[in-house]
């Protein structure tokens, strides 16, 4: 049935190959702004783990750098630029971005759709600032950043997909070569050497690419008992995977990514819930769970699991190429200031 969506997936093709062809012979225009700026994103639609991704930059570069999160704020019922304040839920800044400013409050987060305003606008209220860091800006060829991370997932590389809506592509592989650094993310947590070198050659990556390894940590939680796994994110299942390794008999209850809950899904969420010893969720889903009845009902009786970007072996390597970045463009950028 799938290969029935090939030929839509072909016209698709060709109207991306054409604007990235307008934006690489400059015919379309791109802005590269003066700070540095780290793009965290993939090609394929979701669940490459960009955000677990932007909170280990933030969390690197944080105590020696003044920092920015800038993103689009997906799903958010707000327009135009906005700062994150106290005051900010998941609808009006998006349940990611709401997230990041849970756990770093005193970190500026902003959502703007226009990233090359969005940036200058940090700039403008943030004259000390020193890097931004873009979550999921990677096809905004509007702004030119300085350094690209790009994530592809263990199970499917960009390399083995198809561009929508056969597969879940909405870029070209061969766009991964404007990528300074490519993250095969989700990796199994012992990878042999023959895994990475299949991988290795499946990408293909040019010589002046590094390839990183990254696994998902998940913080502990207290099962005390058979879990409800709720989710509304686009691959749970490796969570699914990681909850049925402590219990077999855990039931995953999913909605699509970014989904809003309605009064019918927390009347199914509690329903199913009587039967289980606790509910589980993601943070992503908590912040846009917490406009709901839902966490007051649960109570105690639901848990939240946290999820953390793990580089293991690669995590020296990947840090000092982000930190050099960082550090050789602020210093160019103190130079230009010193002599206007």
């Amino acid at each position: 049935m799938k290969f029935l969506l090939a030929p839509i997936a072909w016209i698709y093709g060709f109207v991306v190959w054409l604007r990235n062809l307008l934006y690489d012979d400059h015919i379309l225009h791109s802005t590269q702004v003066s700070i540095p700026t780290i793009c965290v994103g993939n090609l394929a639609v979701g669940g490459t783990g960009k955000t677990p991704m932007a909170e280990y930059l933030i969390s690197l570069l944080s105590s020696d750098y003044k920092v920015a999160l800038l993103s689009r704020g997906y799903g958010r019922k707000t327009k135009g630029f906005r700062i994150a304040n106290e005051h900010d839920t998941a609808q009006t800044i998006g349940d990611e971005p709401m997230q990041i400013h849970t756990h770093f409050p005193d970190i500026p987060v902003a959502v703007c759709a226009d990233r090359v305003k969005g940036v200058k606008r940090l700039q403008q209220l943030y004259p000390d600032l020193q890097c931004v860091i873009l979550d999921d800006a990677y096809q905004h060829r509007k702004l030119r950043c300085g350094f690209y991370v790009l994530l592809t997932p263990y199970d499917c590389l960009y390399t083995n997909d198809h561009l929508l809506p056969w597969g879940r592509l909405r870029d070209l592989p061969n766009q991964s070569h404007r990528a300074n650094v490519v993250v095969v993310t989700k990796c199994p947590s012992q990878m042999q050497p023959i895994d990475r070198r299949i991988v290795s050659n499946a990408l293909h990556l040019a010589s002046y690419q590094h390839l990183v390894y990254s696994s998902i940590g998940y913080a502990p939680i207290a099962l005390n008992g058979t879990p409800l796994l709720v989710t509304g994110i686009a691959n749970p299942l490796p969570l699914l995977e990681h909850l049925k390794a402590q219990c077999p008999d855990t039931e995953l209850l999913a909605f699509p990514d970014h989904h809003v809950f309605t009064k019918h899904d927390i009347a199914q969420i509690m329903h199913k819930a009587e039967q289980y010893s606790c509910v589980v969720t993601t943070e992503k889903d908590y912040m846009r769970l917490l406009q709901t009845p839902l966490v007051e009902q649960l109570g105690n009786k639901l848990q939240v699991l946290a999820i953390q970007t793990d580089l293991g072996i690669d995590k020296e390597a990947f840090d000092r190429q982000i930190l050099l970045y960082v550090s050789e463009n602020n210093r160019k950028l103190s130079t230009i200031n010193c002599q206007l």
